[in-house]
């Protein structure tokens, strides 16, 4: 209340990162992003052939990194190349998905500087008319005006400085996981390949021409 009307902005941001900061926590721990031991399991799967339709739905609703190895499973019989682009087009969905809100997050942090700064001049532009009003004989109308401006200020440095860390964190884990599921979905990859791999012909040794008679000169 002291740092006036130009505080419910600032209120409603902090809400919002809060929530946003929350939310991300509990989706993108390491366990619901990459469970132990998928990555080895799903290409177990793949060598023995246990792999029906029902296996590969409960695979991909499972987890990001479980959506990301049931795409490549759907089209395993199918060329390496087309195996490759069907893992990239549903890893751009999923780390989509996983970076929901942080652009919002980003947003927040960016604006709550300013959004303390526009709380400032309000502040100020009160202080002058206080002193337009009554003059400057009375020390307590100005700090009513200085007061509300520094409030303003420090409460939108407050909201902006947590949420920027927390957005550069959140990007950064993310890129992590990337990197994981890369490796995890190209070791997939791999396998299938191998799997559907026509076997080599074997190479017969060429004989050696017989040697041919000297003709009588």
């Amino acid at each position: 209340m002291a740092g006036g009307w130009a505080m419910v902005p600032i209120l409603i941001c902090s809400a919002i990162a809060l929530a946003i900061v929350l939310e991300r926590c509990w989706t993108l721990r390491r366990r619901s992003v990459l469970p132990p031991g998928l990555g080895e399991e799903v290409r177990q799967w793949a060598r023995s052939g246990q792999l029906d339709p029902g296996h590969l739905e409960a695979l991909a609703n499972g987890s990001p990194l479980g959506e990301l190895l049931a795409s490549a499973l759907v089209v395993r019989r199918q060329p390496r190349e087309l195996i490759k682009e069907r893992i990239e087009d549903t890893g751009r969905h999923v780390v989509h998905r996983m970076e929901r809100y942080l652009n919002t997050l980003g947003t927040i942090a960016l604006i709550g500087p300013l959004l303390g700064l526009f709380g400032t001049v309000i502040g100020l532009i009160r202080m002058f008319m206080e002193v337009m009003a009554g003059g400057i004989g009375d020390p307590a109308r100005m700090a009513g005006g200085i007061g509300e401006a520094l409030i303003c200020t420090a409460s939108g440095l407050t909201v902006a400085i947590p949420a920027y860390v927390l957005h550069r964190y959140f990007r950064s884990r993310i890129a992590g996981y990337r990197v994981e599921m890369e490796k995890q979905a190209t070791a997939l990859l791999d396998d299938l390949t191998l799997a559907t791999a026509p076997a080599a012909a074997p190479v017969r040794p060429r004989r050696a021409p017989a040697p041919t008679a000297p003709s009588a000169g």
